[in-house]
């Protein structure tokens, strides 16, 4: 029996490799997605209407589908599980389809019908009536990816309590490739700015695809697909999950919520920083998808076997290393984004309509982002301990305080600074986010794993120095000898972070932080094994 658990440990570790190595795939597929638009539409306002009318749509997803229907109802639907109620268990996720499918289709039919009164609600004074009546447009070809990814949100918790994470983790991969195959392939049959309604049609297209190829993995668990209902009245369950899930939507929505609040304060800036911001957002999301977001997701439904249990030693012990794990990837992520900021734009996006100046406003961007890229992962992990817990009110109250400090720090920072002074009231509020969740979830487990993971970040902080020197002087090194060339850029950047990453493996090996060892372990076992 002892060997249980470590067998268990070693399972999630495997699954947190291969859902971050596919998510690695799909971040980077999302990130030639970008560079593609960035050739093709630049920063210009535009390519921020489209920004805006994709965040939307993207808002009220994030708000009442996708993660957040998918993180309340998996405390629940593995709860049944536990109590070997699968057949309940069925029957709840039929009847949330059936809700689901028709709730969402009517939130999305009455958008798409006052989207040229919404729209412009966002827009500042450096959007001219053109660039509002093409925002408006592409809302509304974009909104009924809010029902699609209802459902895939309700498909990708079943499969994952299941501990099906590949099929989910590749499926944005295909999402982006879609996108970028509209976006090619329809983009000449459109004029002008039009242009982007090729960007709109491929995301509605990619979206749909994303959703159907999860279904086969679906049936073949025995899953009956067409088991689609509409709840009975007074379904105790089905009102267990919507009331879970009012919270969590504000709590896993929280990230959507700040960039639309940067690009509507951004507007009012200049018509090209929302496109900026949302660029530099882009390439923040490459770590945070591969690391936070699959260190959360994987350990979320063993959070939620342990609360079922009333574990609570597990879920200190589980959300502690998921911070730590965290914690070893991001803060490296974030040194080498800060100090590579201008190179790594240039290298990704400078091409085509993106200027200098496009690059120049986007690094500004990127490079205070990068200080907010560890807060934003240790929230992920933090706020699936509450709802692990079904305590969702909780991190719902503090988002809301964290949302009003990101809406007043960033107008009031954006006057002096621009679109730095944005993204720093974005950082104050993620890291009072941190401060607060993580006092409140230690009170209501009876302790946290505080002084392990402090002293692990403090050493791995040393570490991330290390990396920074070491990358930036092999960069400066590199650009000045070998010069602007495409090839040339792609070399020294990527030398660069190659050389910085080893640098900070040897300082955390060296400095014996247990998460790096457990890495550097199940590699070695992987390998005995092919061997």
């Amino acid at each position: 029996m002892a060997s249980q658990p470590t067998s268990h440990a070693r399972r999630t570790a495997i699954n947190t490799l291969i859902f971050s190595a596919a998510t690695g795939l799909s971040r980077v597929a999302g990130l030639i997605r970008e560079v593609v638009a960035a050739a093709y539409f630049g920063t210009a306002g535009a390519a921020s209407a489209f920004t805006l009318a994709f965040q939307i749509p993207n808002l009220i997803r994030a708000l009442v589908a996708d993660a957040a229907l998918s993180s309340a109802f998996v405390p629940v639907f593995s709860e049944l599980l536990e109590q070997k109620k699968r057949k309940e268990a069925i029957e709840l996720a039929g009847a949330l389809a059936g809700l689901m499918l028709v709730a969402l289709t009517l939130i999305s039919l009455v958008f798409i019908v006052i989207a040229p009164w919404l729209i412009p609600l966002f827009t500042g004074d450096e959007f001219t009536p053109a660039l509002d009546t093409l925002a408006i447009g592409l809302s509304q070809v974009l909104f009924p990816i809010v029902v699609l990814l209802g459902l895939t949100g309700l498909v990708t918790g079943i499969l994952n309590v299941h501990d099906h994470f590949t099929i989910p983790a590749i499926a944005p991969l295909v999402w982006n490739v879609v996108i970028i195959a509209g976006m090619v392939g329809l983009a000449p049959l459109f004029d002008g700015d039009d242009k982007l309604y090729a960007y709109a049609i491929g995301v509605v297209a990619g979206t749909l695809v994303q959703l159907l190829m999860m279904l086969p993995t679906l049936r073949r668990m025995g899953f009956p697909i067409g088991h689609i209902r509409l709840p009975r009245r007074g379904d105790e369950r089905v009102k267990r999950v919507l009331m879970l899930m009012l919270p969590v939507s504000i709590g896993l929505g929280l990230i959507n919520i700040n960039l639309l609040l940067n690009t509507v304060i951004g507007s009012g800036v200049s018509d090209e920083v929302p496109r900026a911001i949302d660029a530099a957002f882009r390439i923040y999301m490459l770590p945070q998808g591969m690391f936070s977001v699959a260190v959360a997701t994987v350990l979320f439904p063993q959070l939620a076997r342990l609360a079922a249990r009333n574990d609570f030693a597990g879920l200190r012990a589980t959300i502690g290393t998921g911070l730590r794990q965290i914690a070893l990837l991001l803060i490296p992520a974030g040194a080498a984004m800060a100090v590579l900021a201008e190179p790594i734009v240039q290298l990704v996006f400078q091409r085509g309509e993106w200027d200098a100046e496009s690059t120049r406003l986007t690094a500004d961007a990127l490079f205070w982002f990068a200080f907010s890229l560890p807060f934003s992962g240790f929230v992920l992990m933090l706020t699936r301990g509450f709802f692990s817990l079904q305590q969702p009110t909780t991190p719902t109250k503090l988002a809301v305080g964290s949302l009003a400090i990101n809406a007043v720090g960033s107008y009031l920072l954006s006057k002096p600074f621009g679109i730095a002074g944005i993204v720093l009231g974005t950082i104050a509020s993620n890291a009072a986010l941190v401060l607060a969740e993580a006092f409140l979830l230690r009170r209501a487990l009876g302790g946290f794993e505080t002084r392990e993971t402090l002293v692990a970040i403090a050493k791995m902080l040393v570490a991330a120095g290390a990396l920074a020197a070491v990358a930036y002087g092999v960069w400066a090194g590199l650009d000045a000898l070998l010069g602007t060339a495409l090839l040339a850029r792609a070399v020294s950047v990527f030398v660069a972070l190659g050389a910085g990453s080893a640098a900070y493996a040897a300082v955390v090996l060296g400095l014996r932080i247990p998460e790096a060892r457990q890495i550097l372990d199940l590699f070695a076992r992987r390998l005995r094994k092919r061997s």
